[in-house]
């Protein structure tokens, strides 16, 4: 995530908009008696498919969807709007980006309409997007459960055993360089920042946490500190590799066999499909290595929801529109056949449109039904008012310290510093 400027709140919105949960109240003041329309931006493919059933079955609430950008351009687009009081009435938004747009005052708390909704998702999904509050600013749509990803083949060739915890996995990176030197389990990516934080969340961490209307800034907690200094001890040992994913060589090193391993999350199968397409069939999934032998918890990497803004004058009709696109089965299936999402409603994530495991793992046909109970492990997220800013020093810092070779801990630290001075700088509140 590119570094953006954005409208930071004065501590006394934070506190009435955010900790309170006294944004609006989610209410248009009236009754929705229709016909009533409302305008949605959003990015995911085939929303529009997937709205056209609603509009079939509902013609006093009809829904538009306006293709948008995804990520900062869109943040910034929507915050730029609520400044004149323009915008939409629904607005897909990354769980990650929930503190921004609350801060700035973009979206209504529709804890009235919608916290009905909370026993369709895990409870780590959940909890963020009430920002660990009594308000809900949005409902779950999409998630990206951390798994463990292997060449079943290389495995079984190396006489290698899945790891159940990360000693087990390190141990593993260690001796699979003894029994073959050109060969790696896999490689930490400075290019990732989301994979990292996913990492941190499963340890028990918390990066942004308010209380009144002061923000408190852990980034470089004791739980992060313990996954940085893991995997900085990996890399300045050569038992994996130190390059960034989504490359040219990284494509080659899976589809060759010269990384056999790949810690990511439940939308891996589209990225291997297409990265390694020669080793279809040879690779499984297994839940993310613990900490604790005996643990069973996973974090999360990627995934969205649907907000409803403050300028809204339908929200009612909006939260009820928002309910049936997350949590309706006619509607969790089409997102899932349109737009390729993994959806966060728990009951969805098995049958139906999951029924079947993904093509490029035929050879694992509980795919899905593994993957629902891992997803049901989701620890829950601490995110704050300027994640762009943390993910932009996580690339500079561990960018520079993962081809260095050198210590995670300082990069970790240099990430802290950066991340609080901008928070202070935007006139937040940090304790």
């Amino acid at each position: 995530m590119n570094h953006r400027a954005f409208a930071a709140s004065t501590a006394a919105v934070m506190a009435a908009a955010l900790l309170a949960g006294c944004s609006s109240s989610g209410s248009s003041g009236k009754a929705d008696s229709g016909p009533v329309n409302l305008t949605y931006w959003a990015w995911a493919p085939g929303l529009d498919k997937v709205v056209a059933i609603w509009n079939k079955s509902h013609p006093k609430i009809q829904v538009t969807v306006k293709k948008q950008a995804s990520g900062d351009d869109l943040v910034t687009k929507i915050i730029t709007a609520a400044k004149a009081h323009k915008s939409p009435d629904l607005v897909q938004v990354e769980y990650q980006a929930l503190p921004t747009l609350v801060s700035n005052d973009v979206l209504a708390d529709i804890s009235k309409q919608g916290g009905d909704a909370k026993s369709s998702f895990a409870d780590g999904v959940w909890q963020q997007v009430t920002l660990g509050s009594n308000a809900v600013y949005a409902i779950p749509q999409d998630t990206g459960p951390l798994m463990f990803y292997y060449r079943q083949d290389l495995f079984k060739r190396y006489k290698l055993s899945v790891p159940t915890t990360w000693g087990e996995f390190a141990a593993t990176a260690k001796a699979l360089k003894k029994k073959d030197s050109t060969k790696s389990l896999t490689t930490f990516s400075s290019g990732d920042p989301g994979l990292f934080a996913g990492l941190a969340q499963q340890a028990g961490a918390k990066w942004w946490t308010a209380s009144g209307d002061k923000w408190n800034v852990a980034i470089n907690d004791a739980a992060s500190k313990k996954v940085a200094d893991f995997w900085g001890g990996l890399v300045k040992s050569g038992a994996i590799d130190n390059q960034p994913m989504y490359t040219p060589a990284w494509n080659k090193a899976l589809d060759t066999g010269t990384q056999i391993a790949w810690v990511s999350a439940i939308w891996a199968p589209g990225v291997l499909a297409t990265a390694a397409p020669d080793t279809k069939g040879k690779w499984a999934m297994a839940p993310l290595p613990q900490w604790n032998a005996g643990d069973n918890i996973t974090g999360n990497w990627g995934g969205s929801t649907t907000g409803v803004s403050n300028d809204s004058t339908h929200k009612d009709a909006a939260v009820t529109f928002t309910k049936w696109l997350n949590t309706d089965p006619t509607a969790v299936a089409a997102l899932v056949k349109n737009g390729a999402i993994y959806p966060a409603a728990t009951e969805a994530q098995t049958g139906g449109a999951l029924a079947q495991a993904p093509d490029f793992f035929s050879n694992q046909p509980d795919f899905y039904t593994k993957a629902a109970a891992i997803a049901k492990t989701t620890a829950g997220a601490a995110w704050g008012p300027n994640v762009n800013v943390a993910y932009s020093a996580f690339k500079d810092s561990f960018g520079n310290a993962a081809q260095k070779k050198s210590d995670f801990l300082t990069a970790l630290t240099a990430m802290q510093t950066t991340t609080v001075a901008d928070m202070k700088k935007q006139g937040f509140k940090v304790s």
